[in-house]
This record gives structure tokens, sequence and C-alpha cells, in this order.
């Protein structure tokens, strides 16, 4: 059995911001693979249902984002789950809008989510980092994360979402490559070879060769002459 948890905060005020990013996923995850409904639990939102082989939990903490870890733990102790069995879906600064990557352990680099979980579990459970992007100076992220992402972040918001439900089913049972491989299929596509390769020129068609004119003869030269 896997945990999936998504990092966010509760309530329809926040339901758009960019820190809101793990809820997102999750809801898509489960609309996408017919989870049950949604219902309170361990201090949050949780529903269950199956990714490919295996039975997991989806929960969205309703504790707000700096004290995600109480919800998460209760979760993991009520389950009985070990940390590998644990994976946090969270925005991620450092990495560039769309982007994606999968970590176990390590730090929280100051996301606060993470440093609660830390607090709580320690840090030897996966992540699931999806960029955001960064407002280019630490005094402005607070008002960055907590603000709604902007209609033209729309496209690669749905793409990397629906990236992430295509993959979900790999990334519980234990094939983090290919779910980042499912992921990158929907926010990089690849380019068919012929839309690669640029159309060669045609070849120019070769001028006609000129028609020979027959030589006049003496008698005509002689009667142009005389004209």
């Amino acid at each position: 059995m896997k945990l999936f948890a998504g990092l966010g905060n509760p309530g329809a005020k926040y339901a758009g911001n960019r820190h809101n990013i793990g809820f997102m996923a999750l809801d898509r995850i489960a609309a996408d693979h017919g989870f049950s409904p949604w219902k309170r639990a361990f201090q949050g939102m949780a529903c269950e249902g199956r990714l490919g082989g295996e039975k997991v939990v989806l929960l969205k903490p309703e504790t707000f984002m700096n004290l995600s870890g109480q919800s998460v733990r209760a979760a993991v102790d009520f389950y009985k789950l070990d940390l590998a069995d644990l994976t946090v879906f969270h925005d991620e600064l450092d990495l560039a809008p769309g982007k994606c990557r999968v970590k176990q352990g390590g730090g929280h680099a100051g996301h606060n989510g993470l440093r609660s979980i830390h607090g709580h579990l320690g840090d030897a459970y996966q992540r699931v980092r999806l960029g955001i992007g960064h407002p280019g100076h630490k005094d402005a992220v607070a008002g960055y994360v907590l603000h709604d992402f902007a209609k033209a972040d729309q496209d690669w918001l749905g793409d990397l979402l629906r990236g992430i439900s295509d993959g979900a089913a790999s990334l519980a049972d234990g094939e983090p490559a290919k779910f980042m491989n499912a992921v990158a299929l929907r926010t990089a596509p690849a380019r068919s070879s012929a839309a690669e390769k640029p159309a060669k020129p045609a070849k120019p068609e070769p001028a006609a060769a000129p028609v020979p004119q027959p030589d006049a003869s003496p008698l005509a030269r002689l009667k142009d002459f005389f004209r």
C-alpha cells in the first residue's frame, strides 16, 4: 500500500494558488483513476483507489501548510507504513514552471510543508517536485506562492497535471523513471521526424535545348541580297 500526500492550504481562497499544486495533482489522479469520494480523515481529506498493482491512499492535509506533518504522520501511523511507501507532491521554486522531478530523501530547502513533515517523520520519503518558477527575489516568495496561477500558465499546468496522472501507476509501482517519461510525453512531446527535417528544395528542371535552325541555301541567300 502507498500513501500519496499533496501539499497545499485548505479552502476556496487558496484553491488556485501556486502553493496548492500538490492538491491539484492529487485531484487529477483521483478524477482520472476512479478513486473513492473524498472524505475527512487524518486532519485532512482522503480517498482510496488502485494505481497499477498497488492500493493507494491520497491525502490532502487541511492543517495549513506549516503543519502538514501532523496530518501526514497520522496517516502513516494508522496504516503502519514505512517512509519508503510515502510520496509527497509539492511546489518547487527552484524548478522552472512545468518541470517535474522525483527525489528520494534530502533537505526541505525552506519549504514549510516539507519542514513540518521532516519534523514529524524524518526525510526518508519520496518527493515529486513540481516547478512553479521563482519570483526573482526572496522577499517576493510569500506573495508569489500564495497567488493564483496566471491565465498564461494554464496550458503548461494542464499538461503537467495530465502527465502526472498518466504516470501515477508507474510511480505507485516504484518505477519513477517510467513516471517521468509519462510526464515528459505531455510536457515535451516528441516532434515527428517529418517535422524536424526541413523539406529539400526542388531541383530546377533543365532548360530546353535550342532547336537548331537549318542553314539557308546559296540561292536563298542571293534572293535575300537583292530584296
